[in-house]
């Protein structure tokens, strides 16, 4: 069974200024930009919304972010993680599948 790509949107919104400072979901502290990203139901600043493999800020590449193993990551990352995931499972399974017919 494969299972489904985890792909979850961003959100850019703008901070009114009549509104309470939401708190972000990467440093917990009080949200005060003028801008501020929401994804995973969670809000963010810029710079603490980023890939947990190459450090870039999702805000910035694109609009979509991946979850993999608890991980929030970029597009290219996601891709590569699941690329080598894929390709250590099938030489895992070769091996123990010769292994076996020994």
């Amino acid at each position: 069974m494969q299972k489904k790509e985890k792909s979850f949107g961003i959100q850019m919104l703008s901070v009114q200024p009549d509104t309470k400072p939401k708190g972000c979901a990467g440093c917990n502290r009080k949200i005060k930009d003028r801008y501020l990203l929401k994804a995973l139901d969670k809000y963010w600043h810029e710079d603490c919304l980023k890939c947990a493999c190459c450090d870039c800020r999702l805000g910035e590449v694109g609009s979509t972010l991946y979850t993999k193993a608890n991980l929030i990551l970029c597009r290219r990352d996601y891709l590569r993680f699941v690329r080598e995931s894929w390709f250590e499972t099938l030489i895992w399974y070769l091996l123990e599948g010769s292994l076996v017919e020994c």
